[in-house]
C-alpha cells in the first residue's frame, strides 16, 4: 500500500492499474494514509486556509432531461422559479457584505434566461464588484457563448463532465446529449482562458471501478484548476429513485486520490457531502478538500433547486450558513480565507 501512495504522492499519477488497486481497496488505512499525505500536499499550497464561494442558485429551469437530477424538465412535480436580475444582483450585495469574493451563479439550461441577459448580469456584476471573482456553472453552450461572458467579465466556470466513459453517459443522459459535445464545451473554455472545473458523480448509476479509473486518467489530461466530486444521492422524481446513493468512504478516498494528483487544484468539500453525513464537509477538508460553497440564493427558493433528496442548509440565512461554516472549519483547525481565491499560478 506504501509504494503505491508514496509513488502518487511523489510522481502525482499512477498506471491504470495502480489506480484500480486503490479503489477496490478502500479501507480505513488507506483512507488514513492518503489523507495525511493530501494534507500535508494540500498545506504546501494552502496552509490551513479554506476558500468560501458565495453560491446563487439562480433559476431550476432546465431544458435538459438528465436521468439522475432533480431539476430535470421531466419532473413534473418540480417546484420551478426564476431570480430576477435585480434578486441576483442583492444576493451579491449580502454575500459582499459577509466577505464573499466570489460568486457562483448556477442555474440549470434555462432558454428563457437568454444569453445576451447572462452577459449583461455578468457586466454589472463585475461593475459593482470589481475585485471579486464570477465563476458560472450554466452547462453547454457554444463557444462564442462562452468567449462574450469571459469578455463580459466571468473568470470561472464549472462543468462536470459526469463520467468519461461514453457508454456510462449515455446511461445517465438522454440520447442527444453527448460526451464529446461535453469534453470539448471543456477545451474550448481552457483555450478561453476561463479557470475550469470539472468533475463527477462518485456511486452514479452503473458507475464501475473501470469507470472512475478513466475519470481520473481524464481529470488529469484536462488538468483543470477546480474539480468538484460529490457522492451520487438520489432523487425521488426522477427514473434512478431507487438507486444507491454513493458512500463518504468512497468519496473522501477519491479526494485524497485528486489531491495528490493535482496539488494545486481547488477542490470543494461539496454539499452533497454534508448531505450524506453531519460532518461530511470537514471529513472533506481533512481528505484535502481546500474549498466551501455556502448557500447566498433566497431562503425562500432553497428548496426548490433540488438536484437531490435531503440537501442540507435550505432554511439558513446566507449570514448563518457564513457563521457556521466558519465555527464548523475552526472546530478541525482550519480557518476561512475570505480573499477571492484564485488557481494559484506557481
Amino acid at each position: 500500500m506504501n509504494e503505491i501512495t508514496e509513488k502518487l504522492e511523489n510522481e502525482q499519477f499512477l498506471e491504470k492499474d495502480e489506480f484500480k488497486w486503490l479503489l477496490e481497496n478502500n479501507t480505513p488505512e488507506l483512507r488514513a494514509d492518503l489523507s495525511k499525505r493530501a494534507q500535508r500536499v494540500a498545506g504546501e499550497t494552502f496552509g490551513k486556509g479554506v476558500y468560501v464561494r458565495g453560491l446563487i442558485e439562480f433559476s431550476n429551469y432546465c431544458k435538459n432531461d438528465c436521468y439522475y437530477c432533480g431539476i430535470r424538465c421531466g419532473n413534473e412535480q418540480a417546484h420551478r422559479y426564476r431570480l430576477s436580475e435585480q434578486e441576483i444582483l442583492d444576493c451579491c450585495a449580502i454575500g459582499y457584505d459577509l466577505g464573499f469574493r466570489t460568486f457562483v451563479l448556477q442555474g440549470g439550461e434555462d432558454p428563457d434566461f437568454s444569453d445576451q441577459m447572462m452577459v449583461e448580469l455578468i457586466g454589472k456584476i463585475r461593475a459593482g464588484y470589481n475585485d471579486c471573482a464570477i465563476t458560472l456553472s450554466l452547462g453547454e453552450r457554444p463557444r462564442a457563448v462562452y468567449e462574450a461572458f469571459f469578455a463580459a467579465g466571468a473568470n470561472r466556470y464549472l462543468l462536470r463532465h459526469e463520467t468519461a466513459t461514453a457508454e456510462h453517459y449515455q446511461k445517465l443522459h438522454p440520447r442527444e446529449l453527448l460526451l464529446e459535445n461535453r469534453t470539448e464545451c471543456l477545451r474550448n473554455l481552457k483555450e478561453i482562458g476561463f479557470q475550469v472545473g470539472t468533475g463527477f458523480m462518485v456511486g452514479s448509476p452503473h458507475q464501475t471501478v473501470e469507470n472512475l479509473v478513466a475519470d481520473l486518467v481524464f481529470i488529469k489530461e484536462l488538468n483543470p484548476q477546480m474539480i468538484g466530486i460529490g457522492p451520487f444521492i438520489p432523487h425521488q422524481h426522477t427514473p434512478y429513485k431507487d438507486a444507491e446513493a454513493g458512500t463518504l468512504e468512497e468519496t473522501l478516498l477519491l479526494i485524497s486520490i485528486l489531491r495528490l494528483m493535482l496539488p494545486k487544484a481547488l477542490i470543494p468539500a461539496t454539499t452533497a457531502l454534508g448531505t450524506i453525513d453531519p460532518n461530511g464537509r470537514e471529513l472533506g477538508i481533512l481528505a484535502g478538500a481546500n474549498v466551501v460553497m455556502p448557500n447566498l440564493s433566497p431562503v425562500s427558493v432553497r428548496k426548490d433547486y433540488s438536484l437531490y433528496d435531503n440537501k442540507i442548509c435550505t432554511g439558513d440565512e446566507a449570514a448563518e450558513c457564513r457563521v457556521c461554516l466558519s465555527k464548523r472549519m475552526e472546530g478541525i483547525g482550519y480557518e476561512i480565507l475570505t480573499h477571492r481565491g484564485d488557481y494559484p499560478q506557481k
